[in-house]
């Protein structure tokens, strides 16, 4: 989790980038942003920052070469880690460097926001870190102010809301050997020209942490039963879900994730924990990641994920069904017409 409720802004430089393709130049200031407005700094504080208290992935830099020092971003943020009378050169070189990669027509051009926080909060603590953000958004904003006893209404174009970033990252001073911790966001592009901040100039790889331990064993495990599982059993869709939401419950009652117990718990038959260990061997060779046999489990991933775990049995365009608990209260079966039908068992009307 990230706070800033203890963070200053130490630094903080401005370029204009536009877009290579295009052949639209760029603009380099010459020294970094004097802030002696406070209000300012607090307005940028909150316009750079309050997005990423939402985030919980975590992100490191890489290289397609596995050599980490060859990541210009990596090595940029290293340099001013080092020394801060470097924050300026720097910035600079991060503009280039954004430049470079900006090919696709449909990337917009904008301002990019370099800044070095102090006292920045990532799971309680307290590190130095830099931020690197980029505004392409410009709205129109009504000004109404008092003229003696009238009002009058003005406007000002190409401004920037506060309230909405584009893009942005937060590299903060740790883990230096494994890449740094990097908090990533991109509200702008969806599509496959936003690929240029997180895989080009950024260069990131998702972090093997609880986090994505738990992501990842979840998701897994989710394909495994709605898909994987079809080849080897002959299963309804009742027990399915049954089988969802007690991996649900294993995940929100428990501190730590162990696989020996999730399978004995949640599975429960010899044949099936054996298939699915294979299934998610599988799932490590061919993402070339590695999931833990034990870890500790985030609850902010089981929360993200439980919207996606649909205790849900659909009926035609009729019914739908949402099962939360003992599916030994649902019975299924054919009537004397041929008519398909499922019986349910109940003791309260709520």
């Amino acid at each position: 989790m990230i706070t800033y409720f203890e963070a200053q802004l130490n630094k903080i430089s401005i370029h204009k980038i536009g877009n290579k393709a295009q052949s639209e130049s760029c603009s380099f200031s010459t020294e970094e942003v004097q802030l002696d407005d406070e209000l300012v700094s607090t307005f940028l504080m909150q316009y750079f920052l309050s997005p990423f208290e939402k985030v919980n992935e975590l992100y490191q830099f890489a290289h397609v070469s596995g050599k980490l020092e060859l990541n210009e971003m990596f090595h940029f943020a290293t340099e001013v880690f080092n020394s801060t009378d470097e924050f300026h050169e720097q910035s600079t070189q991060i503009a280039k460097h954004l430049y470079d990669v900006s090919n696709h027509p449909k990337i917009k051009s904008g301002e990019l926001y370099v800044a070095h926080f102090k006292q920045l909060q990532i799971d309680g603590e307290l590190l130095e870190a830099i931020g690197i953000f980029k505004s392409e958004t410009k709205e129109t904003y009504l000004k109404v102010y008092p003229d003696q006893r009238n009002f009058q209404v003005t406007y000002e174009q190409e401004a920037i809301n506060i309230k909405k970033l584009d893009k942005g990252c937060l590299i903060f001073n740790t883990e230096k050997e494994e890449g740094y911790r990097v908090a990533v966001i991109d509200q702008t592009n969806k599509s496959n020209e936003a690929v240029y901040w997180t895989d080009e100039f950024l260069s990131l790889k998702v972090r093997n942490d609880n986090y994505n331990q738990t992501t990842n064993t979840l998701s897994i495990y989710k394909d495994f039963v709605t898909k994987g599982m079809d080849d080897e059993f002959d299963m309804s869709k009742t027990d399915k879900i049954d089988l969802l939401n007690r991996s649900m419950k294993y995940f929100k009652e428990k501190d730590n994730f162990d696989m020996d117990e999730f399978a004995t718990e949640v599975i429960d038959n010899t044949q099936a924990i054996e298939s699915f260990k294979k299934y998610k061997s599988t799932y490590e060779e061919e993402y070339e990641t590695e999931i833990a046999d034990t870890f500790a489990i985030s609850d902010a991933a089981v929360k993200k994920q439980a919207r996606v775990f649909k205790s849900v049995l659909k009926l035609d365009k009729n019914f739908h069904v949402y099962i939360h608990g003992n599916n030994e209260l649902i019975e299924k079966g054919v009537d004397e017409h041929g008519r398909k039908f499922y019986k349910l068992y109940y003791e309260t009307e709520l």
